[in-house]
């Protein structure tokens, strides 16, 4: 007799007993059930592990991992395409980078099933320490950028004001073109270095608010441009710099009639002072998309009025 075979008998005479599968169902709903999916759950056993860890070495801490999980029509097969990587993964690294403040260089560590599931972490030695190790800073840089980023996620799912998030909404952008390219929805998950976790998603939902987002909208100011011609096109082109350091700023002044810039008769190195309307084509955020000046007519002889670009 093994040391497993009452196992095997307790088995055998409860498939014979009628009542075995009721019994089994009432104690389940004596005990409760959790509906939860798998990261729930790794993310309990790994705050257990790490409390059980520190009860010996109270720094220590977890290794990090950020977990894609991308569904749509073409991922059944639990593979990453490789167009889908190159299309996907940078706009990540490109805004975990921006809402952390610093260049943030993540790594692929595995691809496992279950629609696609991507394994990643932080690139060892940046601000994280080995693997394994518990010599981490109290919140890493990838940290940081992470819980950012979930953060404008969940806002662009349900609708909300993102302006705040504007210096790199660029990258989300490019993110949810690529998901809509492809039929994609993101789902992303942080597990941090002290068990704990952050989720976010980029669907259809947010993908729809993204590209509302990005229509824009024309604001006009008249200013006076005053500075030299530097460079001169009979298209209906100048440009005018304000000052005579290197670094003083120049504008691109179109002429909606070429005709009247060749009848002012200009010349390289000439002092000017136009009247111009600049536009700014401003979307949803708050992000100026392209800038224009275009001459309105001459000015009297005054200071420059600066533009921001």
């Amino acid at each position: 007799m093994t040391g497993d075979s009452w196992r095997e008998d307790r088995r055998a005479l409860l498939g014979d007993d009628p009542a075995a599968e009721s019994n089994a169902a009432r104690l389940l709903s004596e005990l409760g059930t959790e509906d939860r999916d798998d990261d729930a759950i790794e993310a309990d056993h790994r705050s257990s592990r790490l409390a059980a860890v520190r009860e010996y070495s109270p720094h220590a801490r977890l290794d990090e991992e950020l977990r894609l999980r991308l569904t749509g029509p073409d991922t059944g097969g639990g593979a990453l395409r490789f167009q889908w990587g190159h299309a996907i993964l940078h706009p990540i690294e490109a805004a975990v980078s921006a809402a952390a403040g610093t260049p943030v260089q993540l790594e692929v560590t595995g691809i496992s099933a279950g629609s696609t599931v991507i394994h990643a972490r932080p690139v060892a030695g940046q601000d994280v320490g080995e693997p394994g190790t518990f010599d981490a800073p109290v919140t890493s840089a990838a940290s940081t950028g992470v819980a950012t980023l979930t953060e404008l996620l969940r806002a662009l799912e349900t609708g909300s004001d993102v302006r705040e998030w504007a210096q790199f909404f660029d990258a989300v952008d490019s993110l949810s073109r690529a998901l809509g390219k492809y039929r994609l929805d993101l789902g992303l998950t942080w597990y941090d270095a002290d068990g704990g976790t952050r989720r976010a998603t980029l669907t259809e939902r947010g993908r729809r608010y993204v590209e509302r987002l990005r229509q824009t909208r024309d604001r006009d100011q008249e200013i006076t441009i005053s500075g030299r011609i530097t460079e001169l096109r009979e298209s209906g082109w100048v440009k005018v710099k304000a000052g005579v350091a290197k670094n003083a700023h120049a504008y691109d002044v179109r002429f909606e009639d070429p005709e009247e810039l060749l009848r002012m008769r200009p010349g390289l190195g000439d002092n000017v002072h136009f009247r111009v309307r600049f536009r700014q084509r401003l979307d949803a955020v708050g992000i100026a998309r392209s800038t224009e000046f275009t001459y309105l007519g001459r000015a009297a002889e005054q200071t420059t009025l600066p533009a921001e670009e």
